[in-house]
């Protein structure tokens, strides 16, 4: 037999859910046997699969040890020389200003060379985040960008912290604001609606006025910070925050970001690429605005994070607009 003490990372979810963490190598139907037969117990009594589990409850498990290492897979801190830009840490989270070219997320040829790896390499190497001692819990980012969009990611290093977070934007507690250089002259700030529909073939998105089978609403905040005959600088507040929302949005309203080769214009991608060396969208996540959070993490509220553009960047918005 062996017993799982439940710490503050691990409180808080469902016995079925924790398990299925715990044991990730086991099918589903496995661990509902094993407590319908209370081969697994919580607080040495039989349980439910969506009993809730709280910091310093016992699970029993009536297993082989050889079970147990079978279906339970071994965490590895995937080494990473990746450099973190970070622009605000504490005991509960770290901001990133991520550059434009790296992964959010791990993806097979990118092992080590993303965000999350190189956060949870760094943790592990300050002594805030042990593998061993940990059952369930990883440390995790609370919002993506796209591998070319540049700027804010937030970093969980607790659970509590991570749902806190994760609510707070669901909430649109949490306001983000991305900056942006599209073509042709913005004249005002404005709010625009639309659908999203995504093509998973092509890896894009599509943007309609009328609502179909397969698209969800989103909403998209512009206000205008310079504009000249050919170009806008603008500040965008997403609202909703879907796939690749801002840069189809803009495209469908005729004004695509520069340097985007999915929604953009080629002819200006190419003219910004020889001209600026400019290797992306020029979109970056600037600016973070903790609103209403719960008791977790509302020592963050009303605080401002802003994360500067790159070099590229910097240059280009002087030189368009002074």
């Amino acid at each position: 037999m062996k017993e799982l003490i439940i710490n503050k990372n691990d409180s808080g979810q469902r016995l079925d859910r924790f398990l299925k963490k715990y044991l990730s190598k086991a099918p589903q139907s496995f661990i509902y046997k094993m407590i319908r037969k209370k081969n697994i117990k919580l607080n040495n009594k039989k349980a439910s699969p969506d009993t809730i589990v709280f910091e310093g409850d016992i699970i029993q498990l009536y297993l082989a040890d050889k079970t147990i290492e079978k279906f339970k897979d071994q965490t590895k801190i995937k080494k990473s020389h990746l450099p973190l830009n970070i622009i605000y840490e504490d005991q509960n989270i770290i901001i990133i200003n991520k550059p434009a070219g790296i992964l959010s997320h791990s993806a097979n040829m990118d092992c080590g060379n993303n965000i999350v790896d190189s956060m949870v390499h760094y943790l592990y190497q300050k002594g805030e985040y042990n593998p061993k001692i940990e059952k369930t819990f990883m440390p995790s980012i609370c919002n993506r960008l796209d591998r070319n969009t540049s700027g804010i990611i937030i970093g969980a290093k607790n659970y509590p912290t991570l749902k806190s977070i994760n609510d707070a934007i669901r909430k649109r507690n949490i306001k983000r604001y991305y900056k942006t250089i599209v073509e042709g002259a913005v004249k005002k700030d404005r709010l625009i609606e639309g659908f999203l529909s995504k093509n998973e073939e092509l890896n894009k998105v599509e943007i309609t006025k009328k609502e179909r089978d397969d698209s969800k609403k989103i909403i998209t905040g512009i206000r205008v910070l310079a504009t000249s005959d050919q170009y806008s600088l603008l500040e965008i507040e997403l609202i909703t925050g879907r796939t690749h929302q801002i840069r189809a949005h803009l495209a469908s309203i005729g004004h695509p970001i520069i340097g985007d080769i999915k929604y953009g214009n080629k002819k200006t991608n190419k003219y910004f690429k020889g001209k600026y060396n400019l290797q992306s969208q020029f979109l970056h996540g600037y600016r973070i605005i903790f609103a209403e959070l719960d008791e977790s993490a509302n020592y963050l509220e009303g605080k401002e994070f802003i994360a500067k553009g790159s070099e590229t960047f910097v240059r280009i918005e002087k030189e368009l607009f002074q």
